[in-house]
């Protein structure tokens, strides 16, 4: 079994469908109403505890209701939350989504999800050592992800950066990382000045831009290789790349070969937006071999 530890932010998902999406200064009417678990690190955790790995979460919840809600989610999908510490001072993080049009708006309100600190993860240091790759996100403050790429780099644990949502970082994070999987968005903003083609030129069988629809585009140090998406009618897309993310963390660790690994993320991917909310459609194992 698949030992993933995924640092990142929980958070309760307030999410609203509608018809059609408000301008600036414009309301419209709604058609219904959902709070369900998100934040990106737990939806990574629970996509990869469903596909068959040992998950550990680090993060940080409110002492709320929704901090409580998200931590027996957790353990109802088999997370181990040892490092999942309420805060007093704080309440827990939550994503505000409107789903209209077929795609998704979101506003991210991080709250408890800033206290993931440096000192806050030093005290799981022997959890990520001991892991076989190491998931992270960027809704936790930006001195925690150096902070981890530096560890990750100092006891050889492959680290995997899911750079979302964007902002420019230091060039050691970027060294330190084994993967990394922005999609067209984050990638232009991750590697300013040069074009996708060149970045990954740059960082072959490491940087892994993911284009929706169209699949995923690296470069395997002689060519660059779209490992093309599986079609599905979309339902709710909210989720989808924390899916890939985890699922190419699962089969990585698993010692999966690359295009392998990102086939079987693509495939949970594609089954993860044929139902509503960010986690409720994340797959299982079973699921996403059998479609294979």
């Amino acid at each position: 079994m698949a030992k993933i530890c995924v640092i990142g932010s929980s958070s309760m998902d307030l999410v609203v469908t509608s018809s059609k999406r408000p301008g600036a200064g414009e309301t419209v009417l709604g058609d219904s109403f959902k709070t369900v678990p998100g934040g990106k690190g737990a939806n990574q955790a629970v996509a990869a505890a469903r596909l068959g790995a040992e998950v550990a979460m680090i993060g940080r919840v409110g002492d709320d209701t929704f901090g409580t809600a998200i931590l027996n989610n957790f353990k109802a999908n088999t997370v181990n939350t040892q490092y999942v510490k309420p805060v007093t001072h704080m309440e827990s993080g939550t994503a505000h989504i409107v789903l209209a049009e077929g795609d998704n708006s979101i506003v991210v309100v991080e709250a408890a999800n800033r206290e993931v600190t440096p000192a806050y993860v030093d005290q799981a240091a022997e959890l990520i050592r001991s892991a076989d790759i190491v998931l992270i996100q960027q809704e936790i403050p930006e001195e925690t992800v150096v902070h981890v790429s530096a560890m990750c780099a100092g006891s050889g644990t492959p680290l995997l950066l899911n750079p979302a949502p964007a902002r420019k970082l230091p060039q050691e994070v970027i060294d330190n990382a084994a993967y990394i999987t922005p999609n067209e968005h984050e990638a232009e903003i991750l590697f300013q000045g040069i074009s996708p083609a060149e970045a990954l030129r740059q960082y072959p069988n490491k940087l892994f831009i993911t284009e929706g629809s169209k699949g995923v585009r690296y470069f395997d140090g002689t060519q660059e290789i779209v490992v093309p998406a599986y079609k599905v009618e979309a339902v709710d897309t909210t989720g989808a790349g924390d899916t890939f993310n985890a699922a190419f963390a699962v089969a990585l660790a698993e010692g999966k070969p690359l295009q392998e690994s990102i086939q079987f993320a693509n495939r949970a991917a594609s089954l993860s937006v044929t139902k509503f909310g960010a986690q409720g459609g994340m797959p299982t194992r079973d699921e996403v071999e059998e479609s294979l």
